[in-house]
């Protein structure tokens, strides 16, 4: 049997202040910095091989924390913007109370909860620097559906981290609400509508286990 383990970042500047952020690069509070400690005192006993998360600090913080506490600094770490959260476009940095006042309460709801639902576009892709130095422009977003983000975040978990777990090591992600949405989607088989309502709290950690075959037998998602 081997274990997969998801933990949404602990709390970040713009959760606090209920702002939409998306690939903005945002700290953690100090209250996502005692979620992140929490959480690796919940997963101590795991025996986890490798730690993935995205190029966003506040998850990478996440992992660096969890890390720490578990004294796992050895295991690899690997970063990649395939795990970013879903990008939301226009509506990036702006709060999401003010958004439900300008375009309804309706309208939020699809942005922020369907699968193929779009926030508005930014006019251009962000520059491709810092992380995304070396990516191609053309696959910069300028916002994404979580069906979207979905199309790069399961290739991802296929050719990453599926090798790992059928080799019998644990494997422990660290990323986004969406980027693990759309995980627990693809786990699960959760249709397109029923995804809807599925809700992924800070630093709170979900784990599957897994049979020979990584079909799921035990889940403590609830």
């Amino acid at each position: 049997m081997v274990k997969l383990i998801m933990v949404r970042h602990g709390q970040s500047t713009a959760n606090a202040t209920n702002d939409y952020t998306g690939w903005n690069d945002v700290e953690l509070t100090q209250k996502g910095i005692n979620q992140a400690h929490e959480a690796a005192a919940q997963i101590q006993n795991m025996d986890i091989r490798c730690v993935h998360t995205s190029v966003l600090k506040r998850a990478i913080m996440t992992a660096y924390i969890i890390q720490d506490d578990l004294n796992i600094n050895y295991a690899p770490i690997i970063k990649s913007w395939r795990l970013n959260e879903r990008h939301y476009g226009a509506l990036r940095g702006q709060n999401k109370d003010v958004t439900r006042e300008e375009y309804g309460v309706e309208q939020v709801r699809l942005w922020r909860r369907s699968y193929y639902t779009m926030p508005p576009k930014l006019r251009e892709p962000d520059p491709s620097v810092g992380p995304y130095k070396y990516l191609d422009p053309r696959v910069m977003p300028v916002s994404e559906s979580l069906f979207q983000a979905y199309k790069r975040i399961v290739p991802y978990y296929l050719d990453t981290v599926v090798p790992k777990l059928l080799d019998g090591k644990n494997q422990l992600i660290v990323a986004h609400g969406s980027t693990i949405r759309a995980l627990i989607k693809y786990l699960e088989n959760i249709s397109d509508t029923d995804i809807d309502g599925v809700e992924v709290a800070n630093g709170i950690p979900l784990v599957y286990e897994m049979d020979s075959k990584l079909k799921v037998i035990k889940t403590n998602r609830k």
